[in-house]
């Protein structure tokens, strides 16, 4: 089939290729993202291959429709910026990767709480500088703290793993039973009582209309005072202006975050040389206790190898006529 990627970095051309030894189909690549002015470009395409920040609206669908294009294959997990309703009215197939590795995200997660904890990162740049002292470096035990993940999925289940070899008291909420939880050791609790009990929070749901800005400036009201906040999921999960106020109010004392809810004009770009416009985003690079990294959770080898297969079988599968295990339905 004709495929034609947006939003294409090097790493995704150089991943994508290899696995497409396999699966010969012919592979386009552009640098632009997918929106209501790029769509046109999918002309004589037979599958469209998008990421997190493309666009794939009802108005953006149409012109992928009028262009021939029979599948969007995303190649990640979350589905948010997709109009299922439309495609499915239109008759394109969208499929996802739906676990490609989530001890890539489970690890960077840890890797959040570990360096807010001890400030390795403003160690580093002491020490590069000649100064060794340490004063302001102070942490905690992670060992014997309690945690609430909010999400057991895959992500959410290797982090609860991770955390329980640290020694913490892990606790958990999502809207499904989840057996295995209780297996590992997660204590299985309603939102309000995770909110008051857990020192840290740590996010691993998807976004949805019921998760949107489900940390507001109500349920951080509930929390401990001095909670440390991770977010690896997805950006609008957290009201950002309501998360600025807890930094203000020292009720959050550590954020770090992975996503940002208005990341799409920023991250996946080198934007050294300008001047950020984002003046919500630059505010949260002020505070010293928060730690921002640019959606890169996900980006390990085995994780761009797992999307890149995984992402082409989806394809492969629409060509064979086979059943589309990782079709997302409105």
């Amino acid at each position: 089939m004709n495929v034609i990627f947006f939003s294409a970095k090097p790493y995704d051309i150089h991943f994508f290729k290899d696995a497409n030894k396999q699966h010969r189909h012919h592979l386009k690549f552009l640098e632009v993202p997918l929106n209501e002015s790029t769509a046109v470009l999918a002309k004589e395409q037979d599958a469209v291959c998008v990421f997190v920040n493309d666009t794939v609206n009802a108005k953006v669908l149409q012109i992928l429709t009028d262009a021939g294009v029979k599948i969007v294959a995303l190649r990640c997990a979350g589905y948010n910026n997709v109009d299922l309703t439309a495609a499915q009215e239109k008759g394109i197939k969208v499929a996802r990767v739906p676990a490609y590795s989530p001890y890539a995200v489970a690890e960077h997660t840890l890797a959040l709480i570990l360096t807010l904890n001890r400030k390795t990162h403003r160690a580093y740049n002491r020490v590069r500088e000649g100064n060794f002292a340490l004063s302001g470096l102070m942490g905690f035990d992670l060992h014997g703290r309690t945690v609430g993940l909010i999400g057991l999925g895959k992500i959410g289940l290797v982090t609860a793993r991770i955390l329980k070899g640290f020694g913490c008291k892990v606790l958990g909420y999502d809207i499904t039973e989840i057996e295995e939880a209780e297996q590992i050791g997660v204590v299985l609790i309603d939102l309000d009582s995770l909110y008051r009990q857990a020192d840290i929070i740590s996010l691993h749901c998807p976004l949805t209309p019921q998760t949107y800005h489900l940390i507001n400036d109500e349920s951080i009201a509930k929390m401990k005072d001095g909670v440390m906040l991770i977010n690896t999921s997805r950006g609008a999960i957290i009201d950002t202006k309501a998360v600025i106020k807890g930094l203000k109010t020292e009720k959050i004392s550590y954020l770090g975050l992975d996503v940002y809810e208005e990341e799409g004009d920023l991250f996946f770009e080198d934007l050294s040389n300008k001047v950020i416009q984002d003046d919500v985003f630059m505010r949260l690079l002020s505070f010293n206790n928060v730690l921002i990294t640019g959606h890169q959770a996900f980006f390990t080898t085995n994780a761009l190898q797992s999307i890149a297969q995984i992402s082409l079988q989806n394809i492969t599968d629409l060509e064979q006529g086979k059943v589309l295990v990782n079709e997302v339905l409105p």
